[in-house]
């Protein structure tokens, strides 16, 4: 979707790439042609031309050096053969867009583009396009996004290894220490101060934490008393992770929360007070968690879209009227993972389901049963048991390494999915150019 989203209100083309694109259209509209045979598809000229139109605009809003017009047109028609393979797995694989969730995403592109319906019909003419070819071009990215979602999260697994070794890792220290907003006081005395001096300070400084527990203001008395290089500023040290402070401001946090300021604490430079003015990261997390039930239908060959939704309607009416949601699941769910168990999914984390699924729960009370929904599994009912607070720091921290890991290798495995299936496809290119001279290609 993103494409589109960037190509609403580009109405300008290169003018080189104008120029290619209008003489093959004028071609076109007197004989299309096939440009490459891919599987039991085909690429047609006048795709062909389209795509390139679409992406030189896409350049020039850029104001980036475009490629040679040769090496654009290879580029857009292989992007056009790896969609195409796309399609055709969604295909086989049954992947449907209902008409609701299409009206979904389009009304997030008009949204993002932050323009009425009307005006968003006038960019869409202004680009050559129709509301039926718009459509359907976002069908078919929301259908290569389901097949791509689900191929390649099958070919990624993270380990518990996996998590361990990155939270033990420099990178992993650093990811997950807390970053505090910290003001800072220092009194200064010298290493070799007599201990009259010493206890000078030190009962100075504890006087000055006892102050700001009892409501003074910590940057006013900063600003005249602090001798730290930040004291005219109120002793802000800014943002600042434990890992980059020195072990003993780190320890000197140790317990602390926002509001809190540190008993006072010496270092050879004198006698510190930390406050934390503010905090994020890795604080406790008390995370409510929803016991949920669910049904999910998946729409086939056998089983349409329509009558997955329908056949949900139904069920859902059963539940509400007979209470018997778990004997339900056994009966009808299609996820193997839960149905024996009665549908149960136990005690969700954050980011454990899909947006739409997370979403669903979100918005259901306890004892009731949502209405259905899709997601890229198909379509769900779901029923809230119970609703908790839990203290699930550690669990937060592994939860949120994981996603940062999966998304990391998930363009890496992206790529080699799409390598492969190009591979193992029939593709003849029939693109032939008076430049190159070369006859048709077979791969």
């Amino acid at each position: 979707m993103q494409n589109f989203m960037s190509k609403l209100g580009l109405s300008s083309v290169l003018a080189a790439y104008a120029l290619i694109a209008s003489t093959v259209t004028a071609q076109v509209q007197t004989l299309d042609r096939v440009v490459a045979v891919v599987d039991e598809d085909v690429v047609m000229a006048s795709e062909l031309a389209q795509r390139i139109n679409t992406i030189a605009s896409q350049i020039q809003a850029q104001q980036v050096q475009a490629p040679p017009i040769d090496i654009l047109r290879r580029q857009v028609l292989e992007q056009l053969i790896i969609e195409r393979l796309q399609l055709q797995m969604a295909s086989r694989a049954g992947v449907t867009i209902s008409e609701s969730e299409l009206d979904q995403a389009i009304a997030r592109v008009q949204q993002n583009a932050s323009v009425s319906p009307e005006e968003f019909r006038q960019r869409l003419r202004a680009d050559g396009m129709t509301v039926k070819s718009f459509r359907q071009q976002i069908r078919q990215e929301l259908m290569i996004r389901r097949v791509e979602q689900g191929s390649v999260n099958r070919r990624i697994q993270i380990t518990d290894q996996d998590i361990d070794n990155f939270l033990r890792s420099k990178e992993g220290e650093f990811w997950k220490s807390p970053q505090y907003e910290l003001g800072h006081i220092l009194i200064p005395i010298s290493s070799s101060a007599p201990a009259s001096e010493v206890t000078q300070a030190r009962e100075k400084a504890e006087d000055l934490s006892q102050q700001v527990r009892g409501g003074a203001d910590f940057r006013r008395l900063a600003i005249a008393n602090s001798a730290g290089q930040n004291a005219l500023a109120g002793g802000d040290l800014g943002w600042r992770k434990t890992v980059e402070l020195p072990t003993l401001f780190a320890d000197a946090l140790n317990g602390l929360k926002v509001g809190d300021v540190s008993e006072p604490f010496r270092s050879d430079a004198g006698f510190h007070l930390l406050k934390i003015h503010a905090q994020k990261g890795a604080s406790e997390q008390l995370v409510e968690q929803t016991k949920v039930r669910h049904i999910l239908l998946k729409p086939s060959a056998i089983l349409s879209d329509d009558e997955a939704y329908n056949k949900l309607v139904a069920i859902r009416e059963e539940a509400m009227d007979s209470d018997n949601f778990s004997e339900l699941a056994r009966e009808n769910s299609e996820d193997i993972g839960s149905m024996l168990s009665g549908g149960d999914l136990g005690w969700s984390m954050p980011g454990q389901f899909v947006p739409e699924f997370t979403q669903a729960m979100k918005t259901t009370s306890i004892g009731e049963i949502s209405l259905p929904f899709r997601s890229q599994f198909g379509w769900h009912i779901l029923k809230v048991e119970d609703r908790r607070k839990q203290d699930m720091t550690d669990q937060y921290i592994r939860n949120q390494a994981a996603s940062l890991l999966r998304n990391r290798r998930y363009e890496e495995e992206l790529q080699n999915w799409r390598r492969e299936i190009r591979d193992q496809a029939y593709v003849e290119i029939k693109l032939t150019e008076e430049k190159e001279g070369s006859a048709d290609e077979a791969q």
